[in-house]
C-alpha cells in the first residue's frame, strides 16, 4: 500500500494530535506530515517539535483568502487531513481539494450538541444540563458547515448523576485517544468505508 501522509489541525493543546504522533510513529503506511495551526502559541506545535513534524502557522487571512494553506499542503505532499481541536470552518478550496479526505472529531454525539461555538466543556454543560444518558463522540467527515459532515463511527458513555463538564470531559478524552487514530487508520486502509 501506498504511504498516506497526514496533516494534523491544531488549536490549542494538541493532545489528540500528540495521539496521532505517538501512533502513527513507525506506522508501515501512514505517517504524519505536517501539523498546522492558526495559533501561534498553541502548545501542540511544541508536541509536534517534540517528534520531529514540520509546522506551519498561518493567519485568518492567509487561510480564507489565498491558496496558501492549499500549496503547502500540496508541497508536504499530504494525502488526508485530521482535525485536532481546531477551531476554525475548513475553506471551500481546502474542502474540494481534499474531497472525503477530510476528518474531525467531535466531543458529542452528533447531530446533537453540534454547530458554532460547541466545543469543549461547553458541549459538556449543555450535554449534562438537558439530562443526558450518555455523551460520546463522533468522527466525521469534513464539510463545509460545523459538525454536518457524514458521520463515520460514534462511540459513547454514561453520563453519570454528579457528573461535571470537567469529570464528563475525562471520559470523553479517553474515548477520543482510544478509538480517534485507530478510525482513522481504518478509513485510509479501507476497513471503513
Amino acid at each position: 500500500m501506498a504511504e498516506n501522509k497526514l496533516a494534523i489541525f491544531a488549536s490549542g493543546s494538541g493532545t489528540n494530535a500528540e495521539e496521532f504522533f505517538r501512533y502513527f510513529n513507525h506506522h508501515p503506511f501512514i505517517k504524519i506530515g505536517a501539523l498546522l495551526s492558526n495559533n501561534p502559541e498553541a502548545f501542540a506545535l511544541k508536541r509536534a517539535d517534540n517528534y520531529g513534524i514540520p509546522v506551519n502557522v498561518f493567519s485568518k487571512n492567509s487561510f480564507y483568502k489565498s491558496d496558501e494553506t492549499l500549496k503547502y499542503l500540496r508541497i508536504k505532499e499530504i494525502s488526508h487531513i485530521v482535525l485536532a481541536g481546531f477551531m476554525w470552518l475548513v475553506p471551500e478550496n481546502i474542502i474540494y481539494g481534499y474531497k472525503n479526505r477530510i476528518y474531525n472529531i467531535h466531543p458529542a454525539l452528533l447531530p446533537k450538541y453540534g454547530g458554532k461555538g460547541m466545543y469543549g466543556d461547553i458541549v459538556h454543560r449543555a450535554v449534562i444540563e438537558n439530562g443526558e444518558s450518555y455523551s460520546g463522540i463522533t468522527i466525521h467527515y469534513v464539510n463545509n458547515k460545523f459538525d454536518e459532515g457524514k458521520i463515520i463511527f460514534q462511540e459513547k458513555c454514561p453520563v453519570l448523576h454528579d457528573d461535571k463538564p470537567e469529570s464528563l470531559a475525562v471520559r470523553i478524552h479517553q474515548l477520543e485517544y482510544a478509538h480517534y487514530p485507530r478510525v482513522i487508520e481504518e478509513v485510509i486502509s479501507g476497513k471503513i468505508q
